[in-house]
C-alpha cells in the first residue's frame, strides 16, 4: 500500500516540478512534528531572494546622492570657484598696521617741545617725548597712545591729543597710518610680507612760544607762590603787531611725559587729587576779578563819550559819600586806597586813584559818569567779555557786570550807583582771563587794534583783527599815564630799570567777603617807544598784608632779559 502511494506521488511530483526524486522531510513535515521555532526571532523562516522593487528605489537614492554631490561639486569649483579661491587666499594673508609718526613740535627758535623716540620693548609705534623744563605742559598738552585687547588686536588705532596743541592741532599733526600684507603658512610661519599703504608722518608745528622765557617766568613764579603763600599763577606775553604769544604760562602744572606715558600711577593720582588745580590753565581759563588793570579802558571810554578831558583834575580826599535816598543820616561811602589829592587822567592812572575812576564811571556831582551801559560797549570793544580767537583753545569769556547779569545771579536786583562804581575799578561781578588782558593792552600799545591771537608760526597768513573806533591822541594819554605809573613814582614803579622802556599798570582784587585775599596783577607794553610786546602777569590769592606779587615776577623777568634775551627789549 505504501508503495503504490509513493510511486503516485513521485508521479505527480516528476509531472508537476520536472524532478524525479523528492526529500523525506517534504513528505512528513507537517504540524505535528515542527519544531519549536522562537518566530520573533525569524526562526523557522525560509530565505527570500530582495525583490525588483526594493532594488530599484535603493538605486534611485543613489543615484539622487551622486546628482546632489556633483552639482555641488560644479557649484564650489565652477560657478563660485573664483570667490572661494580668494577666500582660501586671505585665510593665510593678514593684514597689519603700519603706525606713523606723529608731527613734532618746535619752539620759535628751533628748540624741540615733543618729538617720537623708538621704545624697544614695543616697536609698534613711536614714543612721544617732551622738553625737561616746566612751563610748557599746558602749551604742549599730552596724547593717549592707541590701545589693544587682551588678544593684541588694536581697536584704538589713533594718537589722541587730550590738552594743548597736541589736542587743539591734532589734525595736523596726527599721521595716517599704512598697512602691510603679511602671508603666512598653516603653522603660522611668516612666508612674505609686502606694503599695501605706505604711512604718511604728521606735519611737524613751530609754535610762537620762547621756550626760554616760558621756562623762567614759571620759575619766578613758583619761587614767589611758595615764598608768599600764593595759590598760583599766569602770564601772557603777546606780539602787539600780529598777535604771536611768546609766553601763555600757568602755574601750577601737570607732568606732560608723565600722563603720555600712563605708568607712573602714583604720581598721576598726586596730580589729579593736588587742590591747586594744576590742570587748570589759567592763562587762558583762568577767571580773576581784574581790579585796577581795567583803568585804563574805563579813560578810554570816558575821553571817547566826551565825559571828562585829559587836564580836568578830580580831588581826591580819601572818599566820597552819596546820599541815600532812604536814609539820609547814612550815606554810601565809597573809599579809596590813598587820598590822592587832585589829579588828571595821566596822574590818576600813575597812582590808581579809585576817586577819579568811581566818578568818571558812575559821575558824582557836577561830574558826568559813562553809566553801566557805555562801560559795557567799551570793554567787550577791547574783547572782555568774548573767548579770544572765537575758540575755546584760548579760553573763557568771562563777565562784564551788567543789570541783566544782577538780576540773574542776585534774585532780581536791580542795578544800583554803587554797583558802578565798583565796576568801573575792576571789582563787582567782573571777570577776566590772563590772555584776554594781554590782548587789550596790545590794543592799547598798537593804536587800536585788537588782534587774534596766535600760537603757530604764519608768517605767510597776515594777522587778524578788529579796528577799534578811539581816536590816536586818546590812546596816546592813556599811554602817557601808564608810562608814568613806572617812571613817575606810581604803582607800578617797581619797573623802572636803567635801560629798559616799560609802560605799565597795576592792579589788586580783593577776594571773598572777609577780603583776606588778594589777586595781585600787572600789565604793560615794552618798549615804550616803538611797543612790540604786551603782558600781563597774576599771582593768584595771596595774602592781603603782603606787599610783593605780580611787579616782582615782571621786574625779575625784565632783569633776566635784558641778560639772555635783550632782542626782545629793543625797538623793533
Amino acid at each position: 500500500m505504501l508503495q503504490r502511494f509513493l510511486k503516485l506521488f513521485s508521479s505527480r511530483r516528476v509531472a508537476l516540478h520536472g524532478k524525479k526524486e523528492i526529500n523525506p522531510d517534504e513528505i512528513f513535515l507537517d504540524s505535528s512534528n515542527l519544531p519549536q521555532f522562537d518566530r520573533h526571532q525569524f526562526e523557522g523562516r525560509l530565505e527570500r531572494p530582495i525583490a525588483r522593487r526594493t532594488i530599484f528605489i535603493l538605486g534611485g537614492v543613489f543615484c539622487l546622492a551622486m546628482l546632489l554631490v556633483l552639482s555641488k561639486t560644479f557649484s564650489l569649483q565652477i560657478m563660485e570657484g573664483d570667490r572661494y579661491a580668494n577666500q582660501s587666499a586671505q585665510n593665510r594673508l593678514r593684514h597689519s598696521l603700519i603706525f606713523g609718526s606723529r608731527g613734532v613740535f618746535y619752539d620759535r627758535n628751533g628748540t624741540l617741545l615733543a618729538w617720537n623716540v623708538i621704545d624697544d620693548a614695543k616697536p609698534e609705534f613711536s614714543k612721544r617725548k617732551y622738553l625737561e623744563q616746566n612751563g610748557l605742559s599746558h602749551v604742549v598738552g599730552f596724547i593717549k597712545y592707541p590701545s589693544k585687547d587682551k588678544a593684541g588686536f588694536y581697536y584704538k588705532v589713533d594718537f589722541e591729543g587730550l590738552d594743548g596743541a597736541e589736542k587743539y592741532y591734532n589734525e595736523y599733526v596726527a599721521p595716517q597710518h599704512g598697512i602691510r600684507i603679511v602671508e603666512t603658512d598653516a603653522h603660522g610661519n611668516i612666508q612674505s610680507e609686502s606694503v599695501l599703504k605706505p604711512p604718511k608722518d604728521g606735519a611737524n608745528i613751530t609754535l610762537t612760544i620762547d621756550a626760554r622765557l616760558q621756562s623762567k617766568l614759571h620759575e619766578l613764579m613758583e619761587g614767589l607762590a611758595k615764598e608768599r603763600g600764593f595759590n598760583g599763577g599766569a602770564a601772557v606775553i603777546m606780539d602787539v603787531q600780529n598777535g604771536e604769544l611768546l609766553t601763555m604760562v600757568s602755574f601750577p602744572e601737570y607732568d606732560s611725559q608723565v600722563l603720555t606715558d600712563g605708568s607712573d600711577e602714583d604720581a598721576i593720582k598726586k596730580t589729579l587729587a593736588d587742590p591747586k588745580t594744576p590742570f587748570l590753565n589759567r592763562a587762558t581759563s583762568g577767571l580773576y576779578a581784574p581790579g585796577s588793570i581795567v583803568k585804563p579802558f574805563i579813560a578810554l571810554a570816558a575821553l571817547e563819550e566826551g565825559i571828562i578831558t585829559p587836564e580836568k583834575e578830580i580831588v581826591s580826599t580819601g572818599k566820597i559819600s552819596v546820599p541815600n535816598p532812604f536814609d539820609p543820616s547814612k550815606p554810601s561811602v565809597f573809599k579809596d586806597w590813598k587820598a590822592h589829592g587832585a589829579v588828571d587822567m595821566r596822574k590818576a592812572l600813575a597812582v590808581s586813584s579809585d576817586i577819579y575812576f568811581y566818578e568818571i564811571g558812575g559821575g558824582f556831582e557836577e561830574q558826568k559818569g559813562l553809566g553801566i551801559g557805555s562801560i559795557e560797549k567799551y570793554m567787550r570793544l577791547f574783547g572782555f567779555g568774548e573767548e579770544p580767537g572765537g575758540n575755546d583753545f584760548f579760553g573763557e569769556a568771562g563777565v562784564i557786570p551788567n543789570p541783566k547779569w544782577k538780576r540773574a545771579n542776585f534774585n532780581g536786583e536791580a542795578w544800583n550807583l554803587g554797583n558802578t562804581y565798583h565796576t568801573s575799578i575792576g571789582q563787582y561781578g567782573f571777570q577776566v582771563t590772563p590772555l584776554q588782558v594781554a590782548r587789550g593792552v596790545a590794543a592799547i600799545a598798537n593804536g587800536g587794534k585788537l588782534l587774534e591771537p596766535r600760537l603757530v608760526e604764519e608768517k605767510e597768513i597776515p594777522p587778524s583783527y578788529a579796528v577799534i573806533p578811539i581816536k590816536t591822541s586818546s590812546f596816546g594819554v592813556v599811554k602817557e599815564g601808564m608810562l608814568g605809573a613806572v617812571t613817575l613814582g606810581g604803582t607800578a614803579s617797581g619797573l623802572s630799570i636803567p635801560n629798559i622802556s616799560v609802560a605799565g599798570k597795576t592792579g589788586t582784587a580783593e577776594l571773598g567777603t572777609l577780603k583776606k585775599l588778594v589777586n595781585s596783577w600787572v600789565v604793560g607794553f615794552f618798549p615804550y617807544e616803538k611797543p612790540a610786546f604786551a603782558f600781563a602777569i597774576i599771582m593768584e590769592k595771596g595774602p592781603r598784608d603782603n606787599t610783593i606779587g605780580a611787579t616782582f615776577v615782571a621786574r625779575q623777568l625784565f632783569e633776566w632779559m635784558s641778560v639772555y634775551t635783550p632782542e626782545y627789549l629793543r625797538s623793533q
